[in-house]
């Protein structure tokens, strides 16, 4: 599984909460290759803005005008429950995108003879009703096999209920049924979070928190707090209403090095102002040293109806899928920049990991965040992805029926798988040696 583990600025689109001005709703809120559906979980997303340390992952930006923070992979203690909970959510999504092939080609009648989680060696497996049901080695994926071009089955080359026989929508129906399953998914998941944590409601105070100082830095030897409230710069007051008041502070912050800012706090019951003098960075800019985000509070409340419930997963549900989808297409626009932040399934365990530990809201949105990148990145058509097994058919239905010739299309599709499971096997090995507690052995 690649994903693309950028941090933004800003918060993201997507969000369940309500902002309270009147507390109104937010409104954006390798076998026989041509014979299997075999899927890399590769998904690339946007951007991951998870704030661990948050009781809900609304977007709360988090701006260091200290040293620049990138992300690191961050380790388990050993395999804890929370790393265990976040390969659950990995291996359910592997499961419902290979369900949807499967019961796909199940309720048409057509034969089907391999159900697989993973790829590689066989660790386990169990045949019922002439399906082999396996778990494999290499945790890039799974596949569906369907037994059209088996040398060793005993079913008719000409029997209508072989895939490869079939009317060109029932197959485009079996390949495309594994996209549609991930996108159910991912919408029950965030109506599920609904329903069973309520809606998160996110009331705006004026002014901007300062959650964290570091030592030694201009903020804390010129006498600012953890949890002091910034509310005016320079005499100019932060207004409640604006859209991002934490870019106000750093742009002025950063025009101003070894220049005095005077900042109105809100420490407590008390105002008063501090000046801090920023100290100036390698690039000329000024910084202080502190994180600063939005001055909000969080609450939950029930949906009043399954109707508002249903109303505000649909807005989450779009706003995610927007947001991959847009991620993806500055992926393919700027590739140089975004390649070295693709990682594996390790790391995307990792991340998980990290989300549980902080609480099971959390795993709910990552649940629904990797199941849409799988359900999109496959659906583009590239070999050994969904999209490219639905390009083949839409060719042959392009030609009036005929089909490319078995041996191209088996090329096409083994190329593909192979390039796949290198770079995942690659990516494994990297995300694995960037893990805290393997760089502490090595």
């Amino acid at each position: 599984m690649l994903i693309n583990l950028s941090f933004s600025s800003h918060p993201p689109l997507f969000s369940l909460t309500r902002l309270i001005n009147s507390r109104s709703p937010i409104s954006h809120f390798p076998p026989n290759y041509n014979s299997h559906f075999s899927k890399s979980l590769s998904t690339p997303t946007s951007h991951l803005n998870f704030h661990f340390k948050n009781k809900f992952l609304y977007g709360k930006t988090r701006v260091s005008l200290g040293k620049r923070q990138g992300f690191r992979t961050r380790a388990f203690s050993g395999f804890d429950f929370s790393g265990l909970e976040a390969a659950s959510v990995l291996t359910a999504i592997i499961v419902v995108h290979e369900s949807g092939h499967f019961l796909a080609a199940y309720l048409q009648g057509i034969h089907v003879s391999k159900f697989a989680i993973g790829f590689g060696p066989v660790l386990a497996k169990v045949n019922s009703n002439n399906v082999e049901y396996s778990i494999r080695a290499i945790p890039l994926g799974g596949f569906v096999a369907f037994p059209d071009n088996d040398p060793d089955s005993d079913i008719p080359a000409d029997d209508v209920n072989l895939l490869k026989n079939r009317p060109i929508f029932d197959r485009v129906l079996v390949v495309s049924a594994g996209v549609i399953a991930n996108f159910v998914f991912a919408y029950v998941i965030i109506l599920a979070q609904v329903l069973s944590v309520g809606l998160p409601i996110q009331e705006v105070f004026p002014g901007v928190l300062v959650p964290e100082v570091r030592a030694f830095s201009a903020a804390s030897r010129d006498g600012l707090l953890p949890g002091d409230v910034i509310i005016a710069v320079n005499g100019i007051q932060l207004p409640q209403k604006k859209p991002n008041p934490v870019s106000e502070v750093v742009n002025v912050i950063k025009k101003s090095p070894k220049r005095n800012v005077l900042l109105k706090v809100a420490r407590g019951d008390e105002d008063f102002e501090i000046g801090v003098t920023p100290d100036e960075n390698s690039e000329g800019l000024g910084q202080i040293g502190v994180q600063l985000s939005p001055n909000v509070k969080l609450s939950m409340a029930r949906p009043s109806n399954l109707l508002e419930a249903v109303n505000y997963s649909g807005r989450e549900f779009w706003g995610l899928s927007s947001e991959v989808i847009d991620g993806l297409k500055q992926i393919f626009v700027n590739f140089g920049d975004s390649a070295d932040k693709f990682s594996g399934p390790i790391a995307i365990i990792a991340v998980g990991a990290e989300v549980a530990k902080s609480n099971i809201d959390g795993l709910y949105q990552f649940a629904a965040l990797l199941n849409i990148n799988l359900a999109v990145l496959n659906i583009l058509p590239l070999p050994a992805l969904d999209g490219g097994t639905l390009a083949l058919i839409l060719i042959e239905a392009a030609r009036g029926g005929r089909k490319l010739p078995l041996e191209l299309e088996q090329q096409i599709m083994s190329s593909g798988i192979t390039l796949v499971l290198i770079i995942g096997v690659f990516l494994i090995i990297r995300d694995t040696l960037n893990l805290d507690f393997i760089k502490d052995m090595l």
